[in-house]
Formats: structure tokens, sequence, C-alpha cells
């Protein structure tokens, strides 16, 4: 590899257990699953192998003389106020603010945007240790009531409460077993819908967050307020397809309840809407009648479908259907057969969200080559009325309702750390200023520069990457650089800033860069589709040609490489470096999805089936087991097809609390990449570590607490400076 070792021999890990007699039968071809024990979470072998594990890699780390200074750095680095785009209920305004190092961000609220604002809730006096995290809200449409979901270490479930916004006190409704829901009161401030998952078995695992059992039988429920959740009303449930999941809100005329069906992660769904104004007798009237009488506008899965307003029964959608880059369209519920279209699909951009705003208008965001532009259209016909001016870089937030002329947009980019702009349609020329501009104490845009490039693929594909670094580097391929990946479920990378990397620039000296591959959302729906079940080697291979341009123009070589990814990003990385050892010198792996003939077993895999393909197939099976990072560990050594002589540095990292992607996947992978690379070879040729970071009380990343945050940063980038023979710059 050439890249400076962080240990000079090789480590003494612990050898695990395999028990070899764990074989499955997968349409003929007998897999082995040694470390099937690995899944069990709560036994004490695994307790005591990831003990064990964590030893190790506490060895190395010591060991990276950066550590202490990363630190320092990122820490201090982190402490400057950050803002969010203000949101309006009723007559007050609503924000987020993160003064600083603040574990959570704290909810304010003002009756003016030019008053000064005050704390309405405060996460970080929820607990101690800052484990518990606000993670979902709503404030009802007279702004008398916070309706807001909390989580605990990371995982994915919610407790739901209430709170009385005139005085913060707090109600005492208390909802349980909560999960991928959203809160939306009815007009009356009566009570909310939300969705959840039936009570647990006695005995399933009651700790939430480290059970794997599988997530079924989403449901939605009303809950009045100031009853208790076991009166909650039943407003849908589907038994015979228990691995659907709900997402359900009032339309703006809170006169209709607005359910999409998703068969999973992807976008797909059906739509339903239920007109609440027929009910005989209310909400109320419902107890013990079933679910509610809901009309089936869209009743397939062949294309994305959101409502974006509605004129009584004229329903406006952005949709995929027979769109790839989406348009928008109108049906009548009394003629449902009848589609209009209102905007058409773009030759060249994706239209990434639509709103409405100033009664007949709609705010449209176009996403052009990863860069987002902002048009005001008329909702009726679609006709371009404003192009807004904006800088180039990425819509982190648009705040509008269409009964106002007024709305926020939050703009942000790699060298941008983001500004609030307030914009006013209310004139024949659209008024914007700037309402807050984040400041980061002693960082200079000036001394860093961001381009973006484009990448020939394996196939030919035209892949479009960014490449951010000092504006004073030479190319000429010395610099540590950290190639950044995800390419699944049509999701964009688009231009975001990140403090942490401007640590990494200044002080390491890294060239950092995103690759926009396949599998994304960049280009719409054929982009997707081409990075998906059986095309998810495009990812692959995209990533790599991303690679092999940085190396080949010079910012970087192979032992100076380190390249990044999370969830469907780990997937990337893992398969990445069993394909590619000889290209990178760090991998740094986050959550990832590393057993693919597995993964839909456990919690809410099922709904990443549509995404991945599933073992359960032949079709499936055959290529999934192609590109498993688990099943595909190789001795480099012994591959005449590649230079490599051992595996790159790498640093897989999970949690005790992910409840999404589970740690049996990272735990499985680490104990095989061990055993085939170090502990079954004797004198073997792997020197670089491969080590695992398994934190506690945190989970998938959502609601990590600001130090959660700096500790995860230092240890992987410490790790990766180490690793890429980075030195420190003051």
């Amino acid at each position: 590899m050439g890249s400076e070792c962080i240990v000079s021999e090789p480590l003494h890990y612990p050898v695990a257990r395999r028990d070899e007699y764990v074989v499955d039968n997968y349409h003929g071809v007998a897999i082995s699953d040694p470390y099937r024990w690995l899944e069990d979470l709560d036994s004490e072998e695994v307790k005591e192998f990831v003990k064990k594990q964590m030893k190790v890699t506490e060895s190395v780390l010591s060991n990276c003389d950066s550590r202490e200074k990363l630190r320092a750095s990122i820490t201090k680095s982190f402490d400057y106020p950050r803002y969010g785009c203000p949101f309006r209920s009723g007559n007050k305004y609503f924000y987020f603010h993160n003064p600083g190092l603040s574990p959570h961000r704290l909810l304010y609220m003002q009756d003016g945007l030019d008053e000064e604002g005050e704390v309405l809730l405060d996460p970080n006096q929820l607990s101690e240790d800052a484990s518990v995290a606000l993670r979902v809200y709503e404030v009802s449409h007279d702004a008398k009531y916070l309706a807001y979901g909390l989580s605990s270490s990371g995982s994915d479930w919610l407790t739901l409460q209430v709170m009385r916004v005139d005085d913060k006190t707090i109600e005492p409704d208390k909802l349980s077993r909560v999960k991928f829901t959203s809160i939306s009161w009815t007009h009356d401030t009566r009570g909310f819908f939300y969705c959840r998952f039936p009570a647990p078995k006695e005995s399933e695992n009651m700790d939430a967050g480290t059970e794997v059992t599988v997530n079924n039988n989403h449901q939605l429920y009303y809950h009045f307020l100031g009853t208790k959740q076991s009166e909650d009303i039943l407003c849908w449930n589907n038994l015979e397809n228990p691995t659907h999941i709900l997402e359900a809100r009032l339309a703006d005329d809170g006169k209709y309840l607005l359910m999409n069906i998703c068969q999973g992660a992807v976008p797909l769904n059906k739509f339903y809407c239920c007109n609440l104004s027929t009910l005989p007798n209310g909400l109320e009237g419902q107890r013990g009648k079933g679910i509610l009488p809901f009309v089936k506008v869209v009743d397939d899965f062949e294309a994305q479908y959101e409502a974006v307003a509605n004129d009584d029964t004229m329903f406006t959608f952005l949709t995929n259907k027979e769109a790839p880059r989406k348009k928008v369209v109108r049906v009548d519920l009394k003629k449902p057969y009848v589609w209009i279209e209102v905007l058409q699909e773009s030759k060249n951009d994706v239209i990434e969200s639509v709103l409405p705003v100033n009664r007949n208008q709609m705010i449209v965001s176009y996403l052009s080559d990863c860069k987002h532009v902002l048009q005001i259209r008329n909702l009726g016909s679609g006709d371009l009325l404003h192009k807004l001016p904006i800088d180039i870089g990425s819509i982190d937030y648009i705040s509008a309702r269409r009964q106002d002329s007024v709305f926020f947009v939050k703009l942000s980019s790699f060298i941008n750390p983001g500004v609030v702009y307030q914009y006013d349609l209310k004139p024949t020329v659209p008024i914007m200023k700037v309402l807050r501009e984040t400041v980061v104490p002693g960082f200079d845009l000036a001394d860093y520069q961001a381009n973006q490039v484009f990448v020939h693929s394996k196939d030919g594909t035209r892949v479009p990457a960014f490449i951010v670094a000092r504006k004073d580097i030479e190319l000429d391929g010395s610099h540590p650089c950290l190639l950044y990946g995800y390419g699944g479920y049509g999701v964009s990378l688009t231009p975001y800033f990140d403090i942490r990397r401007v640590v990494l620039a200044r002080h390491l000296g890294i060239v950092f860069c995103v690759a926009n591959i396949r599998g994304g959302g960049e280009y719409g729906k054929e982009w997707h589709q081409a990075g998906s079940l059986a095309n998810k080697q495009n990812c692959f291979d995209d990533f790599t040609s991303v690679a092999e341009y940085l190396v080949l123009k010079g910012y970087t070589n192979p032992s100076k490489l380190c390249i990044e990814g999370g969830s469907n990003g780990g997937i990337l990385i893992s398969a990445c470096i069993n394909q590619r050892p000889d290209l990178f010198g760090c991998a740094l792996a986050h959550a990832g999805v590393m057993d693919m003939l597995r993964y839909h077993k456990f919690t809410i895999g099922h709904a990443w089936v549509p995404e991945f393909g599933c073992s359960d197939k032949e079709d499936d099976f055959h290529y999934l087991i192609k590109y498993s990072p688990l099943h595909n560990v190789k001795q480099p050594w012994k591959d005449s097809s590649t230079k490599a002589t051992q595996y790159p540095s790498c640093m897989l990292l999970t949690a005790d609390h992910d409840d999404r992607v589970v740690p049996l996947h990272t735990l499985k992978l680490l104990a095989t990449m061990q055993h085939e690379l170090c502990t079954s070879v004797k004198n073997s040729p792997q020197i670089n570590p491969i080590v695992g970071r398994i934190s506690t009380k945190s989970g998938h990343g959502c609601g990590s607490s600001t130090q959660i945050i700096i500790d995860k940063a230092v240890d992987c980038y410490s790790f990766m400076a180490h690793a890429l023979g980075a030195s420190w710059i003051d």
C-alpha cells in the first residue's frame, strides 16, 4: 500500500469463536455464517467481544499523534452560533438555535421577526448526559400547543409529549411505541394524527434501541388531547401488508387527511385521502368503527406522488410518473381518471420540491448538476413568474405557508456556513433580504476553493464530483484526501458546510471530495435506478472512477486517499475496499449494511428490499452475493488481479442503540475481516489495522449530541491522519 502504518507490526486481535456448523442454503448454494452468534446483541459473549474490540481500537487510537490536537481544534471550531429557518404557526414564529457547544439545538419562539426570541423547549434539560434528543415536532395551528417526540440514546423509538406554549406546561399526554412518524394537528386543536407500531410481546427486548426484532404493522392513530393512549382512534391498519410504512398529514385546509403508503424506503407510494368533514360524528364517532373511509386516489407502487396543495377536491401533486425528473400534475377527486399536467418535466434538471405560497403561487426548487435553482411559478398554470437569485450551493430548508406572501430559505455550501433569506412576494418584484448569516470565527472562505468536475465511469457514464481544498494547493499527488459517497435511495448529495472538514483542510492539508454517484437522486429516477437492485455495482464503479481521477489529476495518491460513507454509504466503502484494496490508504465505514443476505430480517430492514433486492429470490441472491461486504473479504496477496499486498487501514463504526442498521452488521464484518486477513494467517502481510468503534448511548446518527459528534470525528480523523501520514499544520 505504501502508506505510513499506524502500527509497525500486526495487532493482536481477539480470536472470535467460529461456528462452522451454521450454513444456509440459498437456492442450492451453501453459504456459511460462522459469526451468526454475533446477531444476539444481548448475549454475554457478544458483550465480551465488543469489550475486547474496543481495547484494540483504543490501543491504536492512543498512538495517533494528532488525536488531542484534533479534539481541541474541532471542539473550538464547533463553538459558533447556528440558526435554522423560522417557521410560522398562528401569530408566532419559531426557530431552532444552537449558541455553540450546546449538546442539542434549542427551540425558540417570538411574536415578531425583529423581537428577541425566548426558549420554548430546551432538550438539553431533559437528561444529564444529553442522551435524550428532540426528533419530531409540530405546533398546533393556533400556536397553543407543541407536540413533540423524544428519543433516547439515538434510538428511532420515540415518546410523544405535549406542551402548552403560553406557560410551557407539560401536559400529561405521553405516547409510546412511536416510530417513523410526523405529527399533524387537526385545526380544532383537539388532537393530532401520528403513526406507531403495536405494543411488543412480553418476550421481546424492552430496551428500546437495542432490539433486532422486525418492525411490522405500522399503524395510523388519532390522539385526543388529555386522553390515554389506549383510547386513541385507529385510523388505518393493513395486516395483509405488514411491511408497509405510513406517512400521514392534514391538508392545509384541515379538511382532508392525506396518507402515503410506502412499500419501502425508496420513493414509491400509494396515495389515499379521507374527507374528515364527511364523518357523521367526527373523529370521536369513529371509536370502535374500524379504519377511516379513505379514497384510494393512487393504488399502486408505480411512482412517487407528493401532494402539494388542494382546492377542495382539486389536488396538485409533484410526481415522477412517466417523468424521471418529476413534473407537477393536478387531478379532481370527482374525476380521478383525468390528470392534467401543470408543469412539465425539465430536459435536464430535477424538480426537488414544490411548496405553495402567496395563495396561488408555488416555490419550485430545481436541482441542476447537483446545485439548486429557485423559481416562483403560478400554481394553476405552472407559468414562470420569477427566478430568485441564490448563491451556488444547497437549499437546506424552505419555510412557507400558502396563506403568506413571506417565506424563508436557508442556503449553504462547502465554503458558506449558512444564510437565512427572507423573501416577500407581495411587491411586483420580490424583495429579498438576509435575515440571519452564520459567521464562523477564524474561517475565511477566501482561503478555500470548491470546484465541480465530471468523471467518466467504467461504462462511460458522466459522474459529477465536488472537490474542496485550500486555494494554495499544488497538484503534485502528495496531499491527503478524503473521498465521501452515498449512492442510494434517490438521495442527492449537494454542497453543504461541515466545520469538521474545515479543520481537516486547515490543520492536516486534507483535500475533500464528494462523489455524486449513481443510486442517488441527482439526475432523477433513472439515475437512482441505475445504482439500485441488480445495478448496484455501478455505484462502486462510479466511486472508484472518481478515486482514480483524484490520483490521475495529482490531488493525491492511493496511500494518501481515505474513503468514507455511512449507512448505505457504509456498503459502498466496504464493497470498494473488497474490490480495490490497492486504491485506498484508509477506509471509514459508518453503520454499514454489511450482510446483504440477511439484512431484511432485522428491525426495519425489510423496507430496503425495493432498493437492494432480497436473497429469498434466486435472481436477487446471485447479484447480492457478488458484492455483499461480509461475503467478499479476500486475501489480496493471493489475488493476481490486484497490486495490493494488504487491505487499507479500516475503521468500522456502529452504535449500541442503532436500531435502523443494527450493530450486528458491523460486528460480523469486523470478525470476518480480522479472521480472514489477520488471525487465520501465520505471518500475515496485513499490518494495517482493522478496528471497530462501537459507541454507547447513541444510534444511527439522528439526535446525536454535539459531544458525540465531536468524539466520533476525533477518533475517525485522527485514525485517518495517522494512516495517511498527514502531518499537523499549526
